[in-house]
């Protein structure tokens, strides 16, 4: 129930990277796209049941040790259950915003003509 709950006030409280991948790409999808989607003991930034695909928008805490190896098995967690991660950080969202938007087509087997971004 605290998942619940949390999720909704991290939808609430997007960071600038989050709202700036939903509003200008992900929301305009023809596919239906969770936003801080509790799956098991996780939260995720966005999820894409269709297509069993996570996405996470990983800011400066995920560079710092223990947090590349609470990733790792959290990104376990989700292979084990059949669910692909799509891992971007936010200077990707922000420098190559076009690049990670056509990686997140590919990997939903869509083309650019679906989807204007």
């Amino acid at each position: 129930k605290n998942y619940v709950s949390l999720a909704q006030n991290l939808r609430k409280n997007m960071t600038p990277e989050e709202k700036h991948l939903w509003y200008d790409f992900l929301k305009k999808l023809p596919v239906t796209v969770n936003r801080q989607k509790n799956i098991g003991n996780y939260i995720v930034d966005f999820f894409i049941a269709q297509n069993r695909i996570v996405i996470e928008l990983d800011g400066q805490g995920h560079g710092f040790e223990e947090n590349i190896e609470k990733d790792k098995l959290r990104d376990e967690d989700f292979r084990n259950l059949g669910i692909t991660v799509l891992r971007y950080t936010n200077n990707d969202i922000n420098q190559r915003f076009n690049s990670v938007c056509q990686d997140i087509l590919l990997h939903l087997g869509l083309n650019e003509e679906n989807v204007k971004f």
